[in-house]
């Protein structure tokens, strides 16, 4: 039995990356509905209860409520379970327990300057004015009996506060993101100082408990993998092969998206050097075709994952035949963050947009599904992968999306724009991969536009396509800041595709943050 800090979500959409923050600490965190029974979750003896931020305010008719005997769950030794509540975690501890929360006058989104007044337990270690990220429309204007201030911002009179007899806390800032630089050391404070907790929770640890679960699972039948060559299908397929051997079958289908070369690439490096067995199809042309005109993006995605699903599909009958009896599991390099952004996950969080591989597979789809990574990020992924002597190359690669450059063309999708893309794409990431900047950055892309513009190229008028090119760093893509690439770098690249793809006359740069914008641009 790990170690466990219990995530109670209440709609936000940085819950998972609350659980990233705390295994950072070495302790495993697990995320339930905030409408789960207390029962449940006093039976998992957890050492620590943390409550998420949320979309609602505490007083609206439908807004999801805080069951007080949370507060009132003791361990086995009689001592409370501590409590962190964030945000709209803080607000539902007050509503709850005879506090006042208001609208506030005007909604507090961006950086604060935390003013820390009583620097022990959850803050210690704090500097006394430490930058914070702020995002509510509604404030605490008077707290409970038994709770006290312990920090505060220049807009925000109570923005932590602890109850002095049991051991509750909260703070109206998140410290989950990293636009709160500080916020690792108020989680592992919680965890660690005031949950007692000592991290047993590794990578190492997961691999050898995961695989013991895929033998146990799987037993003696056969499982399929829909492999991409990107971070996280390459990683379950060595992690699935290492437990299964030849009881795993990749299936590789060229949709006519992927990235320059890595359709020869990856059935290079998973057939020819890791031996796994391997099903390649070439379907782009069945893709591109049902694609045709398609703008909007979410039909885009539609399209690509039911076509997906068919062609996989057809596959499997391949498979199938050649083992003489059908695969039981399907296994996906599912993630936390194509979770979160997609459906419910143990959690009312909002949908923002439809990804490939969670949500869209058919009710009548005969297989069970094995997802080693759902509750995983993608840096957590990484070292895994690294434990399991999974090359840096394909370690190191930027996250690239199930619908792949359908997605990066704004407009209908067509082999010309395809071919625009493809090459800005190969263009930008081999300049970064030569100035050393590929590896400081957490993903790169070039965009397609759906505008033309006039230039000059040889005395000639022109008027061409417009590129934009984007780079952000993070650490787990739910949160990302725009890099900072050098402007003589730039000016490079962009005078490199102008030149080299008759097609392009403009490159423009993205310098966007996520929030507000997502990392991708459809």
């Amino acid at each position: 039995m790990h170690e466990r800090i219990v995530i109670l979500d209440f709609g936000s959409q940085y819950t998972q990356l609350i659980a990233r923050r705390v295994r950072e600490s070495g302790v495993f965190s697990e995320i339930y509905p905030c409408t789960v029974d207390v029962s449940e979750i006093a039976r998992l003896e957890p050492n620590g209860i943390i409550l998420s931020g949320g979309p609602s305010s505490v007083y609206d008719k439908d807004a999801p409520q805080l069951n007080p005997s949370f507060l009132a769950l003791r361990r086995n030794g009689g001592q409370p379970i501590p409590v962190l509540g964030i945000c709209y975690g803080l607000q539902a501890i007050a509503y709850n327990h005879g506090g006042e929360v208001q609208r506030a006058d005007h909604r507090e989104f961006g950086r604060a300057l935390l003013q820390v007044d009583q620097a022990d337990d959850l803050l210690a270690g704090l500097s006394e004015r430490s930058p914070v990220w702020m995002s509510h429309g509604d404030h605490l204007t008077a707290l409970p009996a038994g709770f006290k201030v312990i920090a505060h911002t220049d807009n925000a009179p109570i923005a932590a506060v602890r109850n002095e007899t049991r051991s509750v806390f909260g703070v109206q800032f998140h410290p989950e993101v990293v636009h709160t630089p500080e916020g690792h050391k108020i989680l592992s404070n919680f965890v660690r100082q005031i949950c007692g907790c000592h991290g047993d929770w590794t990578p190492a640890s997961f691999i050898e408990e995961k695989t013991a679960e895929i033998r146990q699972t799987v037993g003696d039948d056969h499982v399929i993998l829909g492999l991409s060559g990107g971070v996280d299908s390459s990683v379950a397929a060595v992690l699935l092969h290492e437990a299964l051997g030849d009881q795993l079958t990749c299936i590789f289908v060229n949709n006519g998206l992927l990235r320059k070369g890595e359709w020869l690439e990856v059935q290079s490096t998973f057939r020819d050097h890791y031996q796994i067995r391997l099903e390649a199809v070439d379907a782009s042309d069945l893709f591109l075709e049902r694609l045709a005109d398609v703008v909007d993006p979410e039909r885009k995605r539609v399209i690509i994952g039911n076509t997906f699903v068919e062609v996989f599909s057809q596959a499997t009958d391949r498979v199938e035949h050649e083992l003489s009896r059908r695969p039981r599991f399907l296994a996906q390099g599912t993630l936390y963050p194509d979770v979160i952004e997609s459906v419910s996950f143990k959690g009312p969080s909002a949908t923002i947009k439809t990804h490939h591989n969670v949500g869209g597979l058919p009710e009548s789809l005969d297989f069970e599904i094995l997802e080693p990574f759902r509750e995983l990020f993608k840096d957590e992924v990484r070292q895994i992968g690294g434990l399991l002597g999974v090359p840096d190359h394909i370690l190191g690669r930027h996250p690239f999306p199930g619908p792949g450059l359908a997605v990066r063309i704004l407009g209908s999708v067509d082999p010309s724009g395809l071919a625009l893309l493809r090459e800005a794409d190969a263009i930008f990431t081999e300049e970064l991969r030569k100035h050393g900047l590929y590896d400081d950055v957490w993903q790169s892309l070039a965009v397609l536009l759906p505008v033309r513009s006039v230039g000059v190229m040889g005395d000639e008028r022109t008027y061409e396509n417009v590129c934009a090119l984007r780079a952000v760093t993070s650490v787990d893509g739910m949160t990302a800041d725009w890099a900072k690439l050098p402007a003589d770098f730039l000016a490079h690249v962009s005078n490199r595709i102008v030149n080299e793809i008759r097609g392009i006359n403009r490159v423009v740069y993205d310098i966007s943050s996520k929030p507000p914008a997502t990392i991708e641009w459809e």
